[in-house]
């Protein structure tokens, strides 16, 4: 078993959050992603989309897409639950999983990759307009987790889920992206000082 993986993107970062989770050492192999080298014909024939992270299973089987790679860790080492428990909890983090990758993470990815002099060769073209759509949006939605925060720990209830990952790693790919949040957000505040506070959260 492999995963490729790359130390500077946010996708890896919330798969080797939720293997530190669980306790879950996996070999890595690092793609630099600023030599292209996830368009090297080696790496494409493992995902032709050419993106990271993905998993190579020992069958020769590849998993990618960070939540798919997370989903098959789940199902094989069931505790600590990270997806929830029963039926209610699995659908709540299933909810709060998509509100975070759709409302934040890809807002913060949308403004990080139109703005940022790295990503020129890979964002062609760069589309200004894209940065001033997208950073409001992650700001609202930082308001709006701020309102529901008031009331739980966590995103998905009282338990750390694959939605309080998604949401920290986005958090922090706002500092790139140059995405600042307001300072009255003290429930955001806490929650993301919670969760950076976890050891997992430097993997």
């Amino acid at each position: 078993m492999k995963l490729y993986n790359s130390p500077v993107a946010p996708n890896p970062r919330r798969v080797r959050i939720f293997l530190a989770e669980k306790g879950v050492a996996v070999p890595t192999e690092n793609v630099d992603l600023a030599l292209s080298q996830q368009h090297d014909p080696a790496f494409a024939a493992l995902n032709p989309l050419r993106r990271i992270p993905a998993l190579a299973l020992d069958s020769g089987e590849i998993i990618c897409e960070s939540v798919a790679i997370c989903r098959y860790f789940e199902e094989i080492q069931p505790e600590p639950p990270l997806f929830g428990r029963d039926a209610l909890e699995k659908a709540l983090v299933e909810m709060w999983q998509r509100r975070a990758e759709l409302e934040f993470f890809f807002p913060i990815a949308l403004a990080f990759r139109h703005s940022h002099p790295a990503m020129v060769e890979m964002e062609k073209p760069q589309i200004p307009q894209l940065v001033e759509l997208n950073r409001p949006r992650a700001i609202a939605f930082a308001r709006f987790l701020d309102s529901e925060l008031a009331n739980r720990r966590y995103l998905a209830g009282n338990a750390f889920s694959i939605a309080d990952i998604t949401a920290l790693v986005a958090a922090d790919f706002a500092k790139p992206a140059r995405i600042k949040f307001p300072d009255d957000l003290v429930h955001f505040a806490r929650w993301r000082a919670d969760v950076s506070a976890r050891p997992s959260a430097a993997a």
